[in-house]
């Protein structure tokens, strides 16, 4: 039997018909309420609120439940009294879908997966109203929720369930009150004996029936566990592989993933679905560019969707990225956000855009990075509320439709660093929006476990950073960028980090030869930072501090002081000129076969290591070490160097804009890339 608890009289713009009775319609599961896959502790905040467990799992839930429910009730079939919760009660988690609460114990489902993003589904889609659909048994109170774009929350409905065998609700709702953002999602309340939640999804009826599938691209470069490993969970992912196409893999690496000795299982379970595609290391953009073509070329997939190789996915944000895509106004990229790998309740990436004056990624407005949804969770962050909207979303995990592809073209021969930002710039200059999807997501590795600034990679940021803004900077010379690039550049020469400044300035060089040096250059560049990089101190690295002279120093600091930050930015620049002060000064033999100090990453400024004639400085991830040493000569070629080559960039900027934009559609064509995958080839 079901009861419905009394309830306040819904406002208007809440008692709406069912959705269903438009003609043609049928329904369409947009976001399914799930538990977590695997028994991972950290991420339990991420889908329930409130106390939870992993509970047995089992094949037959139903038998899983039965027990759980005898457990709890005591053995009875029905509790005669209610029973308060005790603080050791804890709901228990018996499957993908599914949930035991104990009597008097109340879950939320206001949670980062698990919760409805209502303001992107009302501002990007075509659905008007939605509709929670929940199968439960026992006695509950299901009480249901809405927020605004301001982070308030409102009750908007409650109904109760009591009843041996299980029973569907479905409550309709509409969209329109979502226009700046918000969510949807609801309580259970065990509130006089044990609940189960069978299944909940949120649902819309639509013309648009038939779905939409995808083909998986996955580029990997000498990562053959992480990449076979997340092979092994998309072949474990069940019904979500019913929009998938094919899995295809771009290996571009020496440590194969086929070579893996876990591979051949996946391989098995994956069936005609995976094709493994060994091309050189044409880099991400290259791996990914491939990806796209194939798709194309298959004819067979409605969408791209592209993944990082070093992430670890949330199935579900296939299902839910797809459908989103099915249902959207228009032809649009749909992302994924980036979780913190190492602290998996972090949410390290909401959104992003690029800062047009500066011509530099940042987060979205009203957005902020790294944040713990354990600590604070969705129910009590107001500015997850609001609807952030993007310029690009990274493919750790994007989506793109076929027909954007073949309208917009390929990847930019860009190697790595800045393709998807152009991507979506690209796209967007078309009038193709992307948005980053809350509810699909990735766990990646931080990039503050990342030396992405120092190393090799620093070539790309700047070459295809300068790229990208000769093609969409809407300022004269870029704006703030060349000024800002010149100030880094001479940072890392401060700094001691001779190679980095060395790979900026190669990186401008580069850029002005035009746009027929990137397919060329995409084969060959890696070999030749290799070989620059050879060349200098502070690019070598070794595993272990006593592998390099003891540290000393042949003076004590002046008076004991130690070095202080600048407090303002006089006091910056004034550290800046005094740094380049000490470099008319030669170093003397000492700090050459001793460095004078040791420098963890969380220290490694520029102002700091300016103070130093050498020193020894970790890396982000902790591995290794590198002697950094100060060499007079070296600062003051890199800084004339760098004086000119700016100079040079802002007096040919116009030109060299108009010979990239020109260029723009022969680059990501995909006969030019077809001569670029078959120079790469290597061995099918």
């Amino acid at each position: 039997m079901t009861e419905r608890a009394a309830e306040p009289e819904l406002p208007e713009e809440l008692a709406e018909e069912h959705p269903d009775a438009v003609p043609g319609a049928g329904l369409r599961v947009l976001h399914r309420v799930v538990m977590p896959g695997e028994r991972d502790f950290d991420v339990l905040k991420l889908y329930v609120d409130g106390n939870a467990v992993f509970g047995r799992r089992t094949a037959d839930l139903k038998s899983a439940a039965e027990q759980v429910l005898a457990e709890q009730d005591g053995g009875a079939v029905r509790a005669a009294t209610y029973r308060p919760a005790s603080q050791d009660d804890s709901a228990e988690i018996i499957g993908r879908r599914s949930l035991v609460v104990p009597s008097g114990t109340r879950v939320s489902f206001c949670t980062y997966f698990n919760a409805f993003p209502a303001g992107y589904w009302r501002r990007w889609s075509t659905v008007e109203n939605v509709r929670l659909r929940v199968r439960v048994r026992g006695e509950a109170t299901i009480l249901i929720y809405r927020s605004t774009g301001k982070g308030h929350l409102e009750r908007i409905k409650s109904l109760h369930i009591d009843s041996d065998s299980s029973v569907e609700e479905n409550i309709d709702l509409p969209l329109a009150p979502f226009i700046d953002g918000g969510w949807y999602w609801f309580d259970l309340v065990a509130d006089g004996r044990t609940a189960v939640l069978d299944s909940a999804d949120w649902c819309a009826a639509t013309d648009r029936t038939e779905p939409g599938t995808a083909t998986i691209g996955i580029t990997t470069f000498n990562r053959p566990k992480f990449c076979v490993e997340q092979l092994t969970a998309l072949a474990a992912a069940g019904d979500v592989l019913d929009v998938v196409d094919e899995i295809v893999v771009v290996d571009q690496g020496t440590d194969r993933v086929e070579d893996h000795p876990d591979f051949p299982a996946a391989q098995e379970a994956l069936g005609d679905r995976l094709r493994v595609i060994d091309q050189a290391n044409l880099g991400g953009s290259g791996g990914f560019a491939r990806v796209m073509h194939e798709t194309v070329e298959s004819g067979r997939s409605t969408y791209a969707l592209l993944l990082d190789d070093d992430v670890i996915l949330e199935p579900e944000g296939i299902l839910r990225s797809a459908t989103f895509a099915d249902l959207a106004r228009g032809p649009m990229l749909v992302g994924g956000h980036m979780l913190d790998l190492y602290n998996r309740s972090v949410l390290h990436v909401f959104g992003e855009t690029v800062a047009r004056y500066r011509w530099w990624m940042v987060p979205a407005p009203h957005t902020e990075l790294s944040h713990d949804l354990a600590a604070n969770p969705l129910r009590h962050t107001p500015w997850l509320h609001r609807r952030a909207d993007v310029e690009y979303n990274a493919w750790w995990m994007c989506l793109i439709p076929v027909e954007v592809i073949r309208k917009i073209g390929l990847s930019l021969p860009f190697f790595i660093k800045w393709d998807d930002i152009e991507y979506g710039l690209r796209a967007k200059a078309a009038g193709i929006p992307t948005v980053s999807l809350p509810g699909a997501a990735v766990w990646h590795v931080p990039w503050h476990s990342k030396d992405v600034m120092t190393d090799w990679q620093a070539y790309f940021t700047e070459r295809n950073r300068i790229v990208t803004a000769l093609l969409y900077s809407p300022y004269e010379r870029g704006g703030n960028m060349l000024k800002e690039s010149l100030f880094i550049t001479i940072k890392h020469a401060l700094a001691m980090q001779y190679s980095t400044a060395e790979l900026m300035l190669l990186a401008i060089e580069d850029a002005l030869k035009g746009p027929e040096d990137l397919h060329p250059s995409i084969i060959t560049k890696m070999g030749e930072l290799r070989e620059l990089r050879a060349g200098f101190v502070d690019a070598q690295a070794k595993p272990d501090l006593d592998e390099f002279p003891a540290v000393r120093r042949r003076k004590p600091p002046r008076k004991g002081r130690d070095v202080v930050p600048p407090k303002n930015r006089r006091a910056m620049f004034q550290t800046a000129i005094l740094g380049a002060a000490r470099q008319v000064k030669p170093v003397g033999p000492y700090p050459k076969t001793h460095p004078e100090a040791l420098v963890p990453h969380v220290d490694q400024t520029w102002w700091l290591l300016t103070k130093f004639n050498s020193a020894l400085v970790s890396s982000a991830d902790g591995t290794k070490v590198s002697w950094y040493q100060r060499d007079p000569q070296r600062f003051w070629s890199l800084v004339r160097r760098a004086s000119a080559l700016h100079a040079h960039l802002g007096k040919d900027w116009a030109v060299l804009s108009r010979r990239y934009r020109d260029a723009l559609p022969g680059l990501t064509s995909q006969e030019e890339w077809r001569e670029t995958f078959e120079k790469a080839r290597r061995r099918q």
